[in-house]
């Protein structure tokens, strides 16, 4: 049918969309196989609204790759097919939940409650609400309320859908973006940490994603913490004064926070610390060397990075980061870890579990050209009144074969209607008149070539059929 067109050109700017300011004229879309310019009445209103600051549409023909729909579809499709490959099953849970959900696992030291990143309300209960930032404590809730853990084990869930944080825009980063997350419940077998690691590069690799490499640590179990934590602000109380003040805060807090900072005189305060691979203890030690091994049989690339942490205070032995060359300073693709604790802590059975969320927009700006938006199969040009209802008809039928159809809505001449089948990429003209309606027949031009040939529709659309997926 239609071949596919290349959609995707890599952007440089920093921040598209709305959130970018546009200097002289708008520019023209490409042409894009899905829409194309045509004349449109005047508004009747001198009234423009915008969408929120720090949020996007995504549309047909959008300028930014993670604007079209078609790439959604795309990343969506290849992502759902992967998970489904390795047995984990969809979880939807609501957009909002009490915010203590999310201020109990993010920790109160984390930057979504102290930087009050959350996107807060009260309900008509006086309840303090949340729109979420992050999807685990949703599936996780999910998993103890609905008693998951008395299913076999692990519970393996995938969920696709919107988080809020309120934070400063920048590339690829907006204050609703989209993530797809992946929650391994009910088990520590360090097989599982592979699984799930590798799932984040196969899905990455699947859409295309430049330059990846994933980075790998173990933050260590109570034993481990135990012994490196006292080390690791003992060292850096006596630097208290080369480091920001939010390591300052965390050093007392929870150190190991301290490793997320970017402030150049606190990483290289860092960069001299007590690294926490010589304090794990042999559970943890055994946990990584079985995760390293895996990803070397399943052929991962991966570095070891000791300074590597997570920005939510649940996170407990394997964290990992999925990075890509082609974003230059923000490089985080997706990123997740391990949760031994997580689900007892809020109130199921002492179960471990791990996850990842990568953010949709960040593969888009981090992947190569798409070749995903198919063109569209048959545009019907009907030539007489007459002719509609027929070449709706006609439409209906090929649609049933899995052929993509279109006509005229728009009562266009003749020379408006293939102006329209061009505009919409239309790899065929479906030609009907009154000649034709009284032949039986139709004509078929190939918008190419410009090549036509007419064929019988007397007894229906199989020889039709048949010359369009010649």
């Amino acid at each position: 049918m239609g071949g596919p067109r290349n959609l995707f050109t890599q952007g440089d700017a920093a921040l598209g969309g709305r959130d970018a300011p546009l200097r002289g004229p708008r520019p023209r879309p490409a042409r894009l196989g899905a829409v194309g310019e045509q004349p449109v009445p005047a508004s009747g209103s001198s009234v423009s609204y915008k969408g929120p600051r720090g949020t996007y549409d995504v549309y047909p023909g959008g300028r930014e790759p993670h604007e079209r729909a078609a790439l959604w579809a795309f990343v969506e499709e290849r992502a759902r097919e992967i998970l489904g490959h390795h047995n984990y099953r969809e979880v939807r849970t609501p957009v909002f939940e009490e915010i203590e959900l999310f201020a109990r696992t993010a920790g109160e030291a984390s930057d979504i409650v102290v930087q009050k990143e959350m996107f807060t309300f009260r309900d008509k209960g006086d309840r303090e609400m949340a729109l979420r930032p992050e999807g685990t404590p949703g599936a996780v809730r999910s998993y103890i309320e609905h008693n998951l853990f008395k299913l076999a084990q692990p519970v393996k869930l995938f969920y696709v859908g919107p988080m809020f944080r309120q934070e400063r825009q920048q590339k690829g980063r907006y204050r609703q973006h989209t993530q797809i997350g992946v929650e391994a419940l009910g088990t520590s077998d360090p097989l599982v940490d592979v699984e799930v690691i590798s799932l984040l590069y196969a899905i990455h690799q699947a859409v295309g994603v430049k330059e990846e490499v994933v980075y790998l640590n173990n933050l260590g179990d109570l034993e481990t913490r135990r012994a490196y934590v006292p080390e690791l602000r003992a060292y850096l109380r006596k630097h208290a004064g080369d480091l920001d003040p939010d390591s300052v805060a965390r050093m007392e807090t929870n150190p190991l926070r301290t490793f997320d900072s970017k402030h150049e005189g606190t990483q290289a305060v860092l960069s001299e610390a007590p690294k926490i691979g010589a304090y794990l203890s042999p559970d943890a030690a055994e946990h990584l060397a079985v995760v390293r091994e895996g990803l070397d049989a399943l052929g991962v690339p991966y570095e070891l990075d000791e300074q590597l942490v997570r920005g939510l205070d649940y996170y407990t032995m394997t964290v990992f980061e999925a990075k890509s060359g082609a974003l230059g300073a923000q490089d985080t693709v997706g990123a997740g870890g391990r949760y031994n604790a997580l689900i007892s802590d809020l109130g199921g059975p002492d179960l471990g579990g791990i996850g990842f969320g990568t953010g949709v927009e960040r593969m888009l700006l981090a992947a190569a050209s798409y070749e995903s938006e198919p063109s569209l199969d048959v545009f019907f040009v009907a030539l007489a009144p007459e002719a509609r209802v027929p070449a709706m008809r006609l439409a209906g039928a090929l649609r049933a074969e899995g052929i993509s159809c279109d006509l005229d809505y728009g009562g266009r001449g003749a020379k408006g209607q293939f102006k329209q089948a061009d505009r919409t990429g239309a790899a065929y003209a479906a030609i009907m008149g009154e000649d034709e309606l009284s032949r039986g027949t139709i004509k078929v031009r190939d918008m190419s070539s410009g090549e036509e040939r007419e064929v019988s529709v007397s007894d229906g659309s199989s020889e039709l059929l048949r010359t369009i997926k010649a």
